[in-house]
């Protein structure tokens, strides 16, 4: 075998197991992005409660730290996958305004939890889990497409 053989191998058995490809382009955006979304909720929630529970670091360090590795694997995944075949620019650029996009989508679950909390009197675990792992993340799932179509990986 060749060297450019044995380079294109991997791309093509990727391309053949992607079964996002017959898609129309704006489906597949979407289907890619909740792909890689819902690996990283999965690497967040994992990473987590890793650090909090077998690692026994804090819960302010261990969320931050999960979502600072989750952040990371996403934007791996939106920028080679999702968002792939748009022209790249600076990495350290679209890094940037990615973090900057999830630190906005973290505000607005925040706002969410604090307006159920602090607002509406409601503090149960469940009122705070729908405020904002449901209301929160999904608004702010909504934001990070958005930005992310627009800021950090721009056609």
């Amino acid at each position: 075998m060749t060297g450019t053989t044995e380079l294109s191998a991997p791309r093509e058995l990727a391309q053949r197991l992607d079964l996002t490809t017959g898609l129309r382009t704006g489906q597949r955006l979407l289907a890619r992005f909740g792909v890689i979304g819902a690996l990283a909720f999965v690497v967040d929630v994992g990473t987590f409660n890793l650090l909090r529970h077998a690692v026994e670091l804090g819960p302010l360090t261990s969320k931050t730290l999960a979502v600072v590795v989750a952040t990371t694997f996403a934007f791996l995944g939106n920028r080679s996958w999702t968002f792939g075949e748009r022209e790249r620019g600076s990495a350290s650029r679209a890094y940037l305004l990615f973090f900057a996009a999830n630190g906005v989508a973290l505000v607005i679950a925040l706002v969410c939890l604090g307006f159920t909390s602090y607002v509406l009197g409601l503090t149960s675990p469940l009122a705070e889990n729908i405020s904002s792992n449901v209301v929160g993340i999904g608004l702010g799932t909504l934001f990070r497409f958005w930005a992310y179509q627009r800021w950090v990986f721009p056609e």
